[in-house]
């Protein structure tokens, strides 16, 4: 009796051992910089930076292998056919079967999009481009992302007025708007209420909706990198859209820290300081797995003050 209570402790045991391991080999044990170490990180480095061609060449091949963004940035008539299964990437339990009201929102090809390829303004999250934030931001968009969260609390779920939300969509031009509709199932009907306000405006804005298979695979590949959150930033999804389809890439904006390269304090967004939801997103995390690609020439981060540009830039 004595022997195999010890048997069923060690076994015990040795799970337990097991599920520390496998916890630590997901969630690697190390101290992330803090906010002045990567200041002075940042600062010694200076403005030097050179192109690696290998580099770049790399990681296109490695995001077009994993998450083949040409082909899977957005669903469209083509990868998601009537009948197909959309699994949600934020709630693994749910799922929707494209019928032909949703097949019927879908663009054609993604080659629509391409010219975001060559040149293109990507932007995160509708934000404000008036005239107080022009020199520093410039108004030129080619795309822009716009979470469902974002219709919910800035424009009431799009429930009783859609004259707010399509007004505000001018400051963009004819670009494109994309937006995660099938990441999480509360997400899909202000999701759609807003393709149907932008249409039934007659506006020249085309909305594109994220393919879920896409964000699951980009999530997977940079997990494996040691970016650990329950979900990427809407930023990082867009730099691994660009590091998969461009030439060279240069980030702008991307400094997820309290404190600016002088010491100062600095708010979240240029625009307001409202922080994400603890545990949700890994900015840190991502930053730093960027500034190595800038370190390493794949791809160019811009931090510090910005110069001046000219309107429409």
């Amino acid at each position: 009796m004595l022997v195999r209570c010890c048997r069923v402790k060690l076994s015990v045991w040795a799970a337990l051992c097991v599920l520390v391991l496998g916890w630590f080999y997901v969630f690697p044990a190390y101290r992330l910089p803090s906010d002045k170490e990567i200041v002075e990180e940042v600062l010694g480095l200076g403005e030097a930076w050179k192109k690696n061609q290998t580099g770049i060449d790399l990681y296109r091949n490695l995001l077009t292998e994993c998450c083949n963004p040409r082909w899977m940035f957005a669903v469209t008539k083509e990868n998601a056919p009537i009948g197909k299964v959309l699994w949600y990437d934020g709630e693994y339990y749910y799922s929707h079967t494209v019928n032909n009201e949703t097949y019927s929102v879908f663009v054609q090809v993604n080659q629509h999009f391409h010219v975001v390829s060559f040149g293109g303004i990507p932007r995160c999250n509708l934000p404000p481009l008036t005239k107080e934030y022009l020199e520093d931001v410039g108004n030129k968009t080619h795309l822009v992302t716009a979470n469902p969260s974002i219709i919910e609390k800035r424009f009431q779920g799009l429930l009783w007025s859609r004259k707010a939300f399509v007004d505000y969509l001018k400051a963009y031009g004819s670009s494109f708007i994309y937006m995660p509709a099938f990441s999480m199932k509360p997400g899909t009907d202000p999701s759609l209420r807003a393709y149907y306000a932008v249409t039934d405006s007659h506006s020249n804005l085309t909305m594109l909706f994220a393919n879920p298979d896409f964000l699951r695979n980009v999530g997977k590949f940079w997990k494996a990198r040691g970016v650990h959150a329950k979900r990427l930033s809407t930023g990082l999804f867009l730099v691994s859209l660009a590091l998969g389809m461009c030439d060279e890439v240069t980030v702008y904006g991307f400094w997820p820290f309290s404190i600016g390269l002088d010491g100062q304090p600095i708010s979240h967004h240029y625009y307001d300081n409202i922080l994400p939801g603890k545990w949700f997103h890994a900015m840190p995390e991502e930053f730093v797995q960027l500034w190595h690609l800038h370190k390493s020439g794949t791809l160019r981060v811009k931090v510090g003050s910005c110069q001046p540009q000219n309107e429409g830039s």
